[in-house]
């Protein structure tokens, strides 16, 4: 079940809190939960579960090679290791330990990626991971997630740690508008369909899921119908919501906090390629490096907003009336 909140105001509580409150809450219960930092376990939120687990807290220093290459070492003789760095880091600088050390070695580790795409804002272009899933989701056996708020971080965290395998989480650290209410239900793998149309497919994930939302609101006072889908599950793609969207609305729009080349607009193309052709079109970053800025000014800069996701709307609805 899914319930959206009544209104989709800031968070009381940073992403990365929500993030930490769950792992605490599953250490107490698991002592083979242990976490690894590189420098970062103040950015990431980590810090109040060193202070109640010291002795499974290990900070690391700036390497993080090392530190994904400790994780699979732990894994393989038992413990559930949660790496954490900026997801630059975590993604684009380790992606070979990922591959040999973790995933190719069936091993179980947890990565986490913070202050993925514009939410890095003023570390600035060095620091905005555009490219995080593209360069992960080639992987075999990886399973990439995106939370959209922190009821679902609280919701995937426990599910992550279940699930045996090597998982890449991607998220913003601090405060995303709310959207979910208390007693929506999430299930990895499965995407979460918010709202109903039949014009159009809206397939979001992260922090455009709000944006996908709004831009929602303004199509329909334009008399335009969008289903709008969480995917926040990226790979493995829920394959069935999207055949069965399409099916329903006929034309897609992917909107997504990445480049759009290699993320979840290219994992929506594929399947639409193999399934079910449709007019499509995305919303994300135009194979652009990042730059300084707060983040009013980056989605606008990198068309990020629910304004550009209504204008991709109504070029696929022309597209499927033939105009």
């Amino acid at each position: 079940m899914i319930k959206l909140a009544k209104e989709h105001t800031m968070s009381a509580i940073e992403m990365r809190a929500a993030y930490v409150d769950a792992l605490i809450r599953l250490a107490e219960q698991d002592e083979r939960v242990v976490t690894i930092d590189c420098d970062l376990a103040s950015s990431m939120g980590t810090v109040p579960f060193a202070r109640k687990f010291p002795a499974r807290s290990f900070n690391v220093g700036i390497q993080e090679a090392n530190a994904c290459s400790m994780a699979a070492g732990m894994s393989a003789v038992g413990f559930i290791p949660f790496f954490h760095s900026f997801a630059i880091f975590s993604s684009r600088r380790i992606s070979d330990q990922i591959f040999q050390s973790c995933a190719y070695a069936g091993l179980n580790v947890k990565i986490i990626g913070g202050d993925a795409g514009i939410s890095a804002m003023y570390n600035g272009g060095t620091h905005m991971a555009f490219e995080d899933v593209g360069v992960l989701r080639s992987i075999p056996a990886i399973t990439i997630v995106e939370p959209s708020d922190p009821l679902m971080m609280a919701q995937l965290t426990p599910q992550i740690k279940d699930l045996y395998g090597t998982c890449y989480m991607r998220t913003p650290r601090k405060q995303t508008p709310v959207i979910y209410d208390e007693g929506s239900d999430f299930r990895l793998g499965k995407a979460a369909v918010l709202r109903e149309g039949a014009d159009l497919t809206i397939i979001a994930s992260g922090m455009l899921v709000y944006e996908a939302l709004v831009a929602a609101d303004r199509l329909a006072a334009e008399g335009i119908g969008a289903r709008v889908v969480d995917m926040f599950t990226i790979k493995p793609i829920d394959v069935d919501c999207i055949v069965d969207s399409v099916q329903k609305t006929g034309a897609v729009v992917t909107a997504e906090n990445h480049n759009i080349i290699g993320g979840l607009g290219s994992a929506v193309a594929e399947v639409l390629g193999e399934y079910a052709p449709a007019p499509f079109a995305r919303v994300g970053v135009a194979d652009l490096f990042g730059e300084v800025g707060d983040k009013d000014y980056l989605a606008k800069r990198f068309q990020l907003t629910a304004d550009d996701i209504c204008e991709k709307a109504r070029q696929v609805c022309r597209r499927k009336a033939g105009r």
